[in-house]
């Protein structure tokens, strides 16, 4: 599945919009990885297959989701996005921690275990 900027996506990260973020991320059964990110950041398509590859592993344990800040800037502001990528970890619709800039594989894990307590 091709997502519009043209990366290739899995089923398993939710593209969503300010109509969808409550009832996505908000309203989540289960602790959210929430990827603020933006088509012409390098960084943010750096970061893309890690964020994938955490959402195949999760599987129903973890919802990920990214927003596109220029399709979202409401989004963005909210949270005090001031950089891309962003990262927040929510948990029953609460900001439990957040992360800005590039991150490799094992430091996002740990802030998945130190943020919301999952091991991936």
């Amino acid at each position: 599945m091709k997502s519009s900027a043209g990366s290739t996506t899995t089923r398993r990260v939710i593209e969503v919009s300010d109509a969808t973020f409550a009832s996505e991320v908000l309203q989540a059964d289960v602790p959210v990885l929430l990827d603020l990110w933006a088509d012409w950041c390098g960084p943010c398509k750096q970061l893309d297959p890690v964020i994938h590859q955490l959402a195949e592993e999760a599987g129903g344990r973890l919802k990920v989701c990214r927003v596109d800040v220029a399709k979202s800037p409401a989004l963005a502001s909210h949270y005090h996005v001031m950089s891309v990528p962003t990262l927040l970890f929510l948990k029953n619709g609460q900001v439990m921690g957040q992360h800005q800039g590039l991150t490799g594989e094992a430091e996002l894990r740990e802030k998945l275990e130190v943020h919301l307590g999952m091991q991936l």
